[in-house]
Formats: structure tokens, C-alpha cells, sequence
């Protein structure tokens, strides 16, 4: 797995232990909900950077009032069909503020790599022999948009008025 970040691989520094019984007594790591709840105030006096996996049915407000705490959060995308991932990054983006790293995991498809950037993602954890060369072809596939998203890009309506 490759972690990809701004069109390059990237080292991830975080161990994803949201499945794991127990947790590594150091590390930045990545805990899963329930793991958060049971053991957040003994993850917070370690003073090591932390992430949170959300799964796609768990949503970004259950983690609202904590979200100054966390470096990552980890949205899964546990099928292609299930796309409750692009709502959960949008809601942090938008609602929340969250100005951290929004993390693609699970079953990442790098022809929906341009989608999930403009909903607010910015890494991706991605199955790919050669990650920066398919990065570059998926962001190069679409240069028009026409819906307004967060991204600073601007859609084919704000480009058209400015041609007039």
C-alpha cells in the first residue's frame, strides 16, 4: 500500500491499531471509535500525535468534540458502492473546520481520486504498483467542474462569467 499525498508517496508515520486488541504503549497511532472512547484519556496523556478511523457507518459528529486532538482521521470506504465516506470528509471540511489530514482507506479507487480531493480529502492509501504515475492520470482527467466545493477551484459557472 502506498500513502499518497499531494501527487506523491509519502511515509506514513501513523500505525493503524483499530483493529488490534491492545495498544502499543508508543507510536502515533490510529485507533478505531470504540478504542477512542474507551481509552481516550490514556491516549491523550501520551502526547503523541493521533488519528481515528471512522467507518462509514459511524458518523463525524461522534467525534465533534474531540476533533482538536486528532492529526488523522481516517475515513473507510469499505466497497466501491458505499460512498458515506465523501459525506463524513465533507462534514469535517465544512461543518466541523477540521484543518487536519482526512485520510482515504479501505477500498480507495484511483479513478475516484480527483472526486475525493474535492470533498476534502488529502491522502490516500491506495493498492497501486506505480501511485504517482496513476495519481497524475486520474488528476488529469477532469479539468472542468461544476459543482463549487472547498478546494479553491473554480466551476464552469464562475469561469464562464468570467469570460464575459
Amino acid at each position: 500500500m502506498a500513502l499518497l499525498k499531494n501527487g506523491a508517496v509519502v511515509a506514513d508515520t501513523f500505525t493503524d491499531v483499530s483493529n488490534e486488541p491492545e495498544l502499543p504503549a508508543s507510536g502515533a497511532l490510529i485507533v478505531g471509535l470504540e478504542q477512542w472512547r474507551e481509552h481516550r484519556d490514556s491516549l491523550l496523556r501520551r502526547g503523541e500525535p493521533l488519528g481515528i478511523l471512522l467507518r462509514s457507518d459511524e458518523k463525524p459528529a461522534e467525534i465533534a468534540a474531540d476533533i482538536e486532538h486528532f492529526a488523522v482521521i481516517a475515513l473507510d470506504f469499505p466497497a466501491f458502492a458505499d460512498g458515506r465516506a465523501y459525506s463524513s470528509a465533507r462534514l469535517l471540511r465544512d461543518r466541523y473546520n477540521y484543518q487536519g489530514e482526512v485520510r482515504a482507506v479501505g477500498d480507495v479507487l484511483l479513478e475516484q481520486l480527483h472526486f475525493m480531493n474535492r470533498v476534502g480529502f488529502d491522502t490516500y492509501l491506495v493498492a497501486s504498483d506505480n501511485a504517482v504515475k496513476d495519481w497524475k492520470t486520474a488528476a488529469a482527467d477532469i479539468s472542468v467542474w461544476y459543482q463549487p466545493t472547498g478546494d479553491g477551484r473554480p466551476d464552469v459557472f464562475t469561469l464562464r462569467h468570467k469570460q464575459d
